[in-house]
């Protein structure tokens, strides 16, 4: 199920994929988001906007490659959706971001994330199936 909005752009949630790897002994966090024009309803996923964020985020990742071998941080965590109110973005997002490429917690980070955003999903794939978005919170 799908609500379409009639509230103005900076009251929609904003979508961000986020990947969290190592390369060459250091920490990455490349990031993809788009402001939601279309808002899912609860319980439902953003697939359209959401598969396309993800592809746009892995085609980056997989020319980051070039440079050397990839290691992501961890099965579960390692790829994500979240839902950000706009604010977000530039008031916690690039702390939060900070404060992981220094210090790799990632259980830290992940309770930092749920405490900004409102929805959460991890990204999987299985031979054969479609790319599968999981409920975090």
């Amino acid at each position: 199920m799908v609500l379409e909005c009639t509230t103005s752009m900076a009251d929609n949630p904003y979508l961000v994929a986020l990947a969290l790897f190592e390369q060459k002994g250091a920490r990455a966090m490349p990031l993809a988001g788009k402001s939601q024009k279309t808002v899912v309803a609860a319980g439902d996923q953003p697939e359209e906007l959401g598969r396309s964020l993800i592809l746009e985020l892995l085609l980056r990742v997989w020319q980051r490659s070039d440079d050397g071998p990839l290691q992501r941080n961890s099965a579960e965590n390692g790829l994500l959706l979240v839902e950000l109110a706009l604010e977000r973005l530039p008031e916690d997002l690039p702390g939060l971001k900070a404060a992981w490429l220094r210090s790799g917690d990632t259980p830290i980070f992940m309770k930092s994330l749920q405490a900004i955003s409102s929805r959460a999903w991890t990204i999987s794939v299985a031979k054969f199936e479609p790319v599968t978005l999981t409920t975090l919170w």
